[in-house]
This record gives C-alpha cells, sequence and structure tokens, in this order.
C-alpha cells in the first residue's frame, strides 16, 4: 500500500535509474508517466510491454510516452537523464504544469536549473540506486544499503522512502552536487581504465586519476567553494598516492568496475565541463591543474584508459 498520499508522477529518462524509481513507485500505487527518447529502442520496448518488466518476471504499468505532456499538472517530474543531456527536453519543463521538477543526476552546475526553471518549482537530488537493462529491456536493479538517495525536498525524501527506496534529506544539495564532480568523475574514469585493461587499471592510471581528483577539487576551491561535505575535505587532504592506491584496488572489483564503466559519455561529458569551468576561476588556476583534468577524461578511443595512457 502507499504509505504517502498517491502522486502524479512522470520520469524523464527511463534507463536503468529513471526505470528502477518508476518501477517502485509505480508499484506502491503511484500514477506513473515514463518519458523515454522518440525513436529509442527503449520507447519501444517500453510500448510492447506497457510497463516496466523485471529481468525476474514482476512488472509495473505505467503510461508511456516519447514527450511530456506539457497541460498535465503532474505533482512531479523526476529527470533522470544526464546532465549534458538535459537541455534537450528542459524547454519542455519549463512550460509544463507539473508543480515540480525534481532533478536528479551528477550536476556541475545546479544554479543554471534553478534559474530556468524558478527556485520554487524545482529540487534536485542525487541517486543512490543501480539498475540496468537487458537487451530485451528487462530491469533489473537493486536499492542500495548502503549510501541513500539525496533530496533537496523533504517531501521527495518521504515520497521515495514509502516506495522503498531508502533516501534523506540533504540541507545544501546545490553544494553536495558540485562537490560530488571531482569523486563522480575520477571513479568513472577508473572504473572505465579498468575496464578496458579487462581486469583493473594499470598504477600509472590511477596516478593520472589521483592527480585528477585533486585538480577537481581545485577547481571547487578555486571557484569560491568550499568542500562539501567533510568527507571530500578529508579525501582532498590525502596523499597523491594514497588516493590512487585506493583507485587501483576499486578499479580491480568487478562489480565497481562494470557498473561505473557505463558511464563513460557521462564521464567525458563532466570532465570537459570541470575543466572549462576552471577557467572562469579568479585568480586563474595553474594551467597544470586544468591539465590534470583533461588527463584523467577517458579517450574516445577504445585503446587506451584514463586520459588515453
Amino acid at each position: 500500500m502507499v504509505t504517502t498520499p498517491p502522486r502524479s508522477i512522470a520520469v524523464v529518462g527511463v534507463g536503468g535509474i529513471g526505470s528502477s524509481f518508476a518501477y517502485q513507485l509505480a508499484r506502491k500505487g503511484h500514477d506513473v508517466t515514463v518519458v523515454a527518447r522518440p525513436g529509442s529502442a527503449r520507447l519501444h520496448q517500453l510500448q510492447r510491454d506497457q510497463g516496466i518488466v523485471r529481468k525476474t518476471g514482476e512488472r509495473a504499468d505505467v503510461r508511456v510516452t516519447d514527450v511530456l505532456d506539457e497541460q498535465v499538472a503532474y505533482d512531479v517530474v523526476l529527470v533522470t537523464t544526464l546532465a549534458h543531456q538535459v537541455d534537450a527536453v528542459l524547454p519542455a519543463l519549463q512550460r509544463s504544469q507539473a508543480a515540480c521538477v525534481h532533478f536528479m543526476f551528477n550536476n556541475f552546475d545546479p544554479e543554471r536549473l534553478r534559474s530556468a526553471m524558478g527556485a520554487q518549482r524545482c529540487s534536485f537530488g542525487m541517486p543512490f540506486a543501480t539498475g540496468s537493462l537487458d537487451r530485451d529491456g528487462k530491469l533489473t536493479s537493486t536499492v542500495s544499503s548502503g549510501p541513500k538517495t539525496l533530496h533537496s525536498d523533504q517531501r521527495w525524501v518521504d515520497l521515495f522512502r514509502g516506495a522503498g527506496l531508502p533516501s534523506a534529506f540533504e540541507p545544501d544539495m546545490l553544494r553536495w552536487l558540485r562537490c560530488h564532480v571531482p569523486l563522480c568523475l575520477s571513479f568513472e574514469s577508473i572504473a572505465v581504465a579498468g575496464q578496458r585493461r579487462g581486469g583493473g587499471a594499470s598504477w600509472a592510471e590511477a596516478m593520472v586519476v589521483a592527480r585528477g581528483m585533486h585538480a577537481g577539487f581545485a577547481v571547487v576551491r578555486g571557484l569560491g567553494y568550499r568542500l562539501y561535505p567533510r568527507a571530500k575535505s578529508v579525501l582532498n587532504a590525502s596523499p597523491t598516492v594514497l588516493i590512487a592506491c585506493m583507485l587501483w584496488l576499486l578499479s580491480r572489483v568487478t562489480a565497481f568496475r562494470e557498473l561505473l564503466a557505463q558511464g563513460v559519455s557521462e564521464c567525458r561529458a563532466l570532465g570537459g565541463v570541470l575543466a572549462n569551468a576552471a577557467g572562469t576561476a579568479q585568480p586563474p588556476l595553474p594551467a597544470a591543474t586544468v591539465a590534470a583534468v583533461r588527463a584523467m577524461i577517458p579517450a574516445a578511443s577504445a585503446a587506451g584508459g584514463a586520459g588515453g595512457q
């Protein structure tokens, strides 16, 4: 049964994470519409199934569409695209009659979206759940028993908890998101490097990414932001060789490597955003800082790991 009042919800972006959220919310009795990219294989799968189907056979009925209906007054639109994809749907979100738009992805510049939507009409979150789709569109998902999905609005904490999705309120979500980007970028980069080598990154690659993590935190600080939460400051104060050791070991954990290597396109996009942001810091950051960020961006070629090493 629904532990919070039934809500009218749209989910824009129906990959693994968006599908996991839509599945849980629909199964708990909420009225869920999913919006998939026009002409995509995912749209055809959803239209075929008229719902989200788990690999184990359970299903959740949802409405399926390829465009957000701007006239529907949804209680909330959950946006689970990647940051570099959101501009394609932002005009429709701005025109939408939805009461709230809840952006849920890694984002180095959340203020831009808040300005575009209006502070009273948007909120932010960070998913800590995993989900993947097989070639037939069947979902495998895991609700995190560790970090909880974070939200800047208590309403959506309650909504997610009621749907069986562990969640917590984060009072400084915008700063949390910005400070998380260097860590996310580093984890995805080392995972890509490890996956390309088939069993873990090299020590040289781990050092490149460790230097890049420090450089990323330097960009955040150079833009005038204090690192947050405290764990980020502790990590930033750690010796490069210690961070490299952590990354080298993580790249040898198959589940970590396979999951985060899927984020290679996000990694490249976030790396570019972070490096470009460095150019706006005052006083200007050393050229070596920008170079260290760019060095850990995975090369487009399938050959090579972090920074194309």
